[in-house]
């Protein structure tokens, strides 16, 4: 449950994960409205919410702890909890990696010249992983028996010697790649979790708490690589200008004091930026001005 402080005051203990995501989870968090320090040596890093107590945790001991009550909430992999088999409420995906969108995949992998090439060719081999529960799930949702193994880094070097097989983690590939392995069969892919405490969870005050904090980082997510384009467009050439735009809904259109000009406001995707910019000059728009979002509410 949320501590209480002597003077009444409640306070969320939230778990950041320190680590891989620790990073793009503080990036998130600041373009989300949130000032972040995280001080030499101390696992508590300071947040400017005196609601918000943060500790730092490994991703991968996240759910257990919040399952404990340890923690109110925590941000963890969905990987990490199917793992850990920890019981805690998902209150949100966060859809958010330390490298891109994109979620991250628990692959199979093999070396290049292995003669491995289908699942049951795995029956009785030696497989290398830090995820030992989620790979022995998913051996026997396919009826395979194989020696799984917990493996303490570099995974990627140990086939063939150490093992003949790896389970490992990735978001491009490449680092498989480069060790000369071929993925033979993605286990699961895992996004960013926001978990709570299942006591936690049935708690109003958390629970606002909660969905406040959520409006705001996902309104940062949505505003990733999005940019906002103001204009002024003779109305002459307004429908010219419109149907340059790819704007997320129909964009806005105001008209200015001459009653010849209207001012145009929309959102873009960054990437369209270089190309647009040109097309819109020449279609009569100026005094086009580009402001990069912090935040995107729906």
């Amino acid at each position: 449950m949320a501590l209480v402080r002597s003077q009444g005051q409640r306070i969320l203990r939230l778990g950041f994960p320190k680590g891989s995501l620790q990073q793009a989870m503080a990036t998130l968090f600041e373009r989300a409205g949130y000032k972040l320090r995280f001080p030499d040596r101390s696992y508590y890093p300071e947040i400017d919410d005196p609601e918000i107590e943060c500790v730092l945790i490994r991703a991968q001991e996240m759910a257990r702890y919040v399952e404990q009550g340890v923690l109110d909430v925590g941000i963890t992999g969905k990987d990490w909890i199917v793992e850990s088999g920890a019981k805690v409420v998902e209150f949100a995906d966060l859809k958010y990696s330390k490298q891109s969108s994109r979620p991250v995949r628990w692959v199979l992998a093999v070396p290049e010249d292995s003669e491995i090439r289908e699942l049951q060719d795995l029956q009785g081999k030696r497989i290398a992983t830090e995820a030992v529960g989620l790979t022995k799930k998913w051996l026997k949702q396919h009826g395979i028996e194989a020696q799984v193994e917990f493996s303490w880094g570099a995974t990627e070097v140990k086939p063939p010697l150490l093992a003949d097989a790896i389970v490992e983690v990735t978001e491009t590939g490449s680092s498989l790649r480069a060790n000369n392995l071929r993925i033979l069969e993605t286990l699961m892919e895992s996004t960013p979790r926001l978990i709570v405490n299942e006591t936690a969870a049935k708690d109003a005050w958390v629970k606002r708490k909660l969905e406040r904090l959520i409006l705001l980082l996902n309104g940062a997510i949505a505003a990733d690589g999005k940019v906002n384009l103001m204009m002024n467009v003779p109305q002459s050439s307004l429908q010219k200008v419109l149907e340059l735009l790819p704007a997320l809904a129909a964009p806005t259109v105001s008209s200015l004091a001459d009653g010849k000009m209207v001012a145009v406001n929309t959102i873009i995707d960054e990437t369209e930026v270089r190309e647009l910019l040109p097309d819109l000059k020449a279609a009569g728009a100026a005094g086009i001005v580009e402001f990069p979002l912090s935040k995107l509410i729906y």
